[in-house]
């Protein structure tokens, strides 16, 4: 299914019926769906699909032009969306995140209580040093990461659609390559995969709802900047990556034990060789403590570089795998496959797009 072009604005002008907007969507890419009149929920299901345990995207209603089962049902077909919207004028407007090539990472403003500084966000060990007194919201946990990564602040990206939600978060649209790799949905206070402390993606097997749907909460409504959807940022795809959210990662492969030593044939150029070399250091450093060296962020971003790297010309890719497992083994030789598991997983999303030396210095 087509992603939507850049230059194509998201939301429809003010005065819009839900129909237009929906059709809208639709016609440039964006599978839509019903979402119950004032709520932000998936139209319920049939009367027979709520008593039958069958597989959501096997559901038989869908053939029929019904929408039971949420994202399962989301359609870009005129005539699905015309008759769903028909029926019930009031419907809001959900998009299937996954069909529709999307990422989008839902900012929330919940008031709760800080989580323990390590759950802030996984993976990262949050220095002492840094004051957490302030700290409020999703938004004091993405600006953290931002800073820490000395990247820009997502929620002030104004390249790409942001959309206020009518509880004071956000949702920022990203888009991702079809060839590049896909993503999984999360809740940030998810206990396997999250980017941060009250910071969800919704991503494949997912749904975000549309600017311009009316809840009894509030209207959802872009915010000022970009009307369309900007790629998703390489340092977040490498976020992503870090923290599980990448499919389709292909199962760690079973090699030899590797040379004592660096093989030449892995770089391509010397300035391919300069900065693999230092993240490969910063990588076998991590054998002098058995914890609290961010040993899996570092073999990460050492194999999400080198995939870039290679896609660009400047390594060879399967020399680089074997320094990077080298590497790995020697700060943490008792974990072979998940070592394996870090490489391939951060090599698949670096060979994405490309990275030339000059972006690294």
């Amino acid at each position: 299914m087509p992603v939507p072009p850049a230059e194509q604005p998201l939301t429809a002008r003010t005065g819009r019926t839900s129909l237009e907007v929906a059709t809208w969507l639709a016609r440039h890419g964006y599978p839509v769906h019903p979402l119950v009149p004032g709520a932000k929920t998936p139209a319920p299901n049939c009367h027979a699909c709520s008593r039958s345990q069958h597989a959501p995207d096997a559901c038989p209603c869908h053939e029929r032009g019904g929408w039971c089962h949420g994202f399962h049902a989301a359609s870009t077909e005129p005539a699905t969306i015309r008759n769903w919207w028909t029926a019930q004028p009031g419907f809001g407007i959900g998009v299937a995140c996954g069909p529709a090539g999307l990422v989008v990472i839902d900012v929330d403003a919940h008031t709760s209580q800080l989580p323990e500084r390590e759950k802030l966000l996984p993976g990262i060990q949050v220095p002492e040093a840094i004051d957490l007194s302030g700290m409020r919201s999703g938004f004091d946990t993405l600006a953290l990461l931002a800073a820490y990564r000395k990247r820009p602040d997502p929620a002030q990206d104004t390249t790409t659609l942001r959309v206020r939600t009518p509880s004071g978060g956000m949702h920022i649209w990203y888009r991702v390559s079809r060839t590049g790799p896909r993503f999984r949905s999360s809740s940030g206070s998810g206990t396997k995969t999250a980017l941060g402390w009250q910071v969800d993606i919704r991503a494949a097997n997912g749904y975000i709802v549309a600017p311009g749907t009316c809840t009894t909460a509030g209207r959802y409504r872009s915010l000022p900047g970009a009307r369309s959807v900007a790629p998703l940022p390489l340092w977040l795809v490498a976020e992503l990556t870090r923290t599980g959210h990448a499919l389709d990662v292909p199962p760690p492969r079973r090699h030899l034990p590797p040379p004592a030593r660096p093989c030449s044939a892995a770089w391509s150029t010397g300035d391919g060789r300069r900065i693999l070399g230092t993240l490969l250091d910063e990588v076998r450093a991590c054998a002098l403590s058995p914890a609290g060296t961010a040993f899996t962020e570092k073999l990460n971003r050492a194999a999400f570089t080198a995939g870039g790297l290679a896609r660009a010309g400047h390594l060879v890719e399967a020399a680089s795998r074997d320094l990077l497992l080298e590497a790995a083994a020697h700060a943490r030789p008792h974990q072979g496959r998940r070592n394996a598991r870090i490489v391939e997983a951060g090599l698949r999303a670096g060979s994405a797009r490309p990275i030339h030396p000059e972006e690294r210095t």
